[in-house]
């Protein structure tokens, strides 16, 4: 057989393979979430997140303080409230004192140099567990957007680094941005989940936080997976209110998306790794279908072969270990 052409010649080895390696993944790029609960001395068990644990204020200190040895320096924070601290308002969500903010202090004091970033949504603050206000059994936007602005405010007060608003209301980037510039915050970044879905992979999450809705589904504000057009409307109304910033969210399923939102804007662009990925992987490992490490190292590079400059995952550290040996 003659052959001109043998592209395994540049596979022999691994020398050669790591040579040409087209796509690289740094630790400084993985972004680990967070989740939060009031106490001291508190760690509870997700049971469908194996290894993902809320912590309370105490812990979170020492789980950052081993993040950011591994070179893990950039990190979301999620509060997980007893149902007795929300109402249909969300009105905990503007307590200067709350869980949230009391945190980002004591994480800034003794943390100076590490990244944090705040989830903005009702979701967490909400007795209907929505993203939003609801009225009459509808979630409102602009009534909404309001208190997403404020709530950025407390956040920025309090230390955090850039405000992430996950609640998919129409023009809350602007209004955003407008309220943290008139309060003085002009440097207080915002990374918008500008192409957040209506997935089936948010389970997980919904069992941290206790925060899946009251009644319906997410589908009037979370965008259909079936369209990928809209999400480059949404990225380029983002971008024009002010994102710094903007994120896909799932990312497995989505990585066409990804590398089209990279391919259309100038602006970083995030994916989540969120915890129904995250759990499959868990359960497949547990089922022996798989090897729990190389299907994580799989996985987070194809998220950065598709285009994500930065990546929030629930693997951020076992990641940052392969990644570091």
């Amino acid at each position: 057989m003659k052959l001109t052409q043998r592209p395994r010649r540049n596979r022999r080895s691994e020398a050669l393979r790591q040579m040409i390696a087209e796509t690289e993944l740094r630790v400084s790029q993985l972004v680990l979430p967070l989740f939060l609960v009031e106490g001291k001395g508190q760690k509870q068990a997700i049971a469908s997140m194996p290894g993902i644990f809320r912590l309370s204020p105490d812990l979170i200190l020492e789980e950052i303080g081993k993040a950011a040895q591994l070179g893990v320096k950039t990190f979301d924070l999620f509060p997980a409230l007893p149902e007795s601290k929300k109402d249909s308002t969300g009105t905990e969500s503007l307590n200067p004192n709350g869980l949230l903010p009391t945190t980002l202090k004591m994480i800034r004091d003794k943390y100076p140099d590490v990244t944090l970033i705040t989830d903005v949504a009702l979701d967490p603050y909400s007795s209907d567990g929505h993203d939003g206000v609801v009225r009459d059994g509808i979630i409102v936007n602009d009534e909404t957007v309001e208190i997403l602005a404020k709530m950025c405010v407390v956040h920025a007060k309090a230390g955090a680094d850039m405000v992430s608003p996950s609640d998919m209301m129409d023009g809350r980037v602007g209004a955003i941005r407008e309220m943290l510039d008139s309060e003085g915050f002009t440097d207080t970044g915002i990374l918008s989940y500008s192409v957040k879905y209506a997935s089936s992979f948010y389970g997980p999450f919904r069992e941290a936080l206790d925060s899946a809705p009251k009644f319906g589904d997410k589908k009037t504000y979370q965008m259909d997976f079936r369209n990928s057009r809209e999400a480059l409307r949404e990225i380029d109304l983002d971008v024009a209110e002010g994102a710094d910033m903007v994120m896909v969210k799932p990312a497995l399923s989505y990585l066409d998306v990804i590398a089209k939102v990279k391919a259309h804007c100038n602006v970083p662009v995030a994916a989540y790794n969120v915890s129904g990925e995250y759990g499959l992987i868990k359960a497949g490992a547990k089922a022996g279908i798989i090897d729990e490490t190389r299907a994580m190292v799989e996985t987070l590079y194809s998220m950065r072969r598709a285009g994500a400059d930065v990546i929030f995952t629930y693997f951020a550290l076992p990641m940052a270990e392969w990644l570091n040996t």
